[in-house]
């Protein structure tokens, strides 16, 4: 797929509640390969490893935020991104800037709320399968929850290669309306080749009244979306009971063009309208898995920014979120490509371009 070529000048001076927000500090000005929009907080993560956060003595602090975690694991893989966020105009704010830049991620669009402190989350590490999050900082709202419709570069969306969005986001006013906004910004009929909206099932019961008002959410941006991504409880949440494959029927039938189903221990799954790729797991020593998704969404993308087939798509992505997995960190630990295709080299998986070069199909294959 040929990228797009367009470049968009920064303009020179922002006003936000009155505060003069200048946003020079960054230099990427070209079109974005892939723009988030929601979450970021500062995570703070136990170097105490299988222990209870009451006993934990010391911490450290990263980046966090799935929609910023994502763009971060995109830049990795050497994509253009920016992400559309707000912070507390705080110490932890300035330091969430630092990190995007230093990750290489547009941060443009991530501006200062004076009334509420920047969020943070705390987390337990219990691997294998226990990683309980405390947020802190998001009752009753957060910075990232004020973003704006009228703060929006409609411009800079709408030209974005991949605009990716989460239900999170939908959760509360004023970034409803922001979020539902952006997608109107680029409906789905106007996408020019090689464009994807992207949205992310992240369901978290904690930011709703109820599961049924994040049904009915879901479904206003539906319409608007090319690629939908879920475990089975946030399809569940999004279109209802069923197996994998019934939810993203249903998900195909909103007009989804690509449905990826996580299946947990039995791997990933994502199908269109004519083609089925099932990814088996990639075995690691888990640390901290709370980064995975993250990582396969920012691997996910860059391989659809790639022209790849679905079943590498699928098989690079399944290995980027096992890396990170087998990390302590979220951001900081986003694999490179180099480090991607020598796991799967290694596991004996697909490796992107294989389909190609010589004819071989392992687990992603199309069943």
């Amino acid at each position: 797929m040929a990228p797009l070529t367009g470049v968009r000048q920064a303009p020179e001076l922002y006003l936000f509640r009155g505060t003069e927000f200048k946003p020079e500090r960054s230099a990427i000005t070209v079109t974005h390969e892939l723009l988030t929009i929601g979450r970021i907080s500062v995570d703070i993560y136990p170097n105490d490893i299988g222990v209870d956060l009451e006993d934990v003595t010391s911490f450290g602090k990263y980046l966090g935020g799935s929609p910023s975690n994502v763009a971060v694991a995109a830049a990795r893989h050497g994509r253009r991104t920016g992400v559309i966020t707000r912070t507390g105009d705080d110490a932890f704010g300035k330091y969430l800037h630092r990190e995007l830049r230093k990750f290489n991620v547009d941060d443009t669009f991530v501006t200062p709320v004076k009334e509420w402190p920047t969020a943070v989350t705390f987390c337990a590490i219990k691997p294998p399968e226990d990683f309980p999050l405390y947020f802190y900082g998001r009752f009753p709202t957060a910075p990232d929850l004020q973003i704006k419709a009228e703060e929006l570069d409609l411009d800079a969306i709408r030209d974005a290669r991949i605009f990716w969005s989460t239900v999170t986001g939908l959760c509360q006013e004023p970034s409803r309306d922001a979020h539902i906004k952006a997608h109107e910004a680029r409906p789905r009929k106007e996408l020019k080749e090689g464009q994807y909206t992207i949205l992310d099932l992240d369901y978290r019961p904690m930011f709703w009244a109820s599961e049924e008002e994040a049904r009915a959410q879901v479904a206003r941006i539906l319409p608007h979306v090319t690629v939908a991504i879920g475990n089975d409880k946030e399809c569940a949440v999004a279109v209802g009971e069923g197996t994998p494959d019934e939810q993203a029927d249903r998900l195909l039938a909103a007009g989804v063009e690509i449905a990826v189903v996580k299946l947990g221990p039995e791997g990933v799954m994502a199908k269109t309208r004519t083609e089925r790729v099932v990814s088996a797991p990639v075995p690691v020593e888990t640390v901290n898995g709370l980064g995975a998704g993250d990582s396969f969404g920012g691997a996910f993308c860059h391989g659809l920014l790639s022209g790849w087939s679905l079943a590498e798509v699928l098989d690079y992505a399944n290995a980027a979120g096992a890396i990170v997995a087998s990390r302590l960190s979220c951001a900081d630990a986003m694999p490179t490509p180099d480090e991607v295709t020598s796991l799967l080299a290694e596991r004996g998986r697909l490796v992107p371009g294989t389909l190609i070069t010589n004819g071989l199909a392992t687990e992603g294959a199309a069943l």
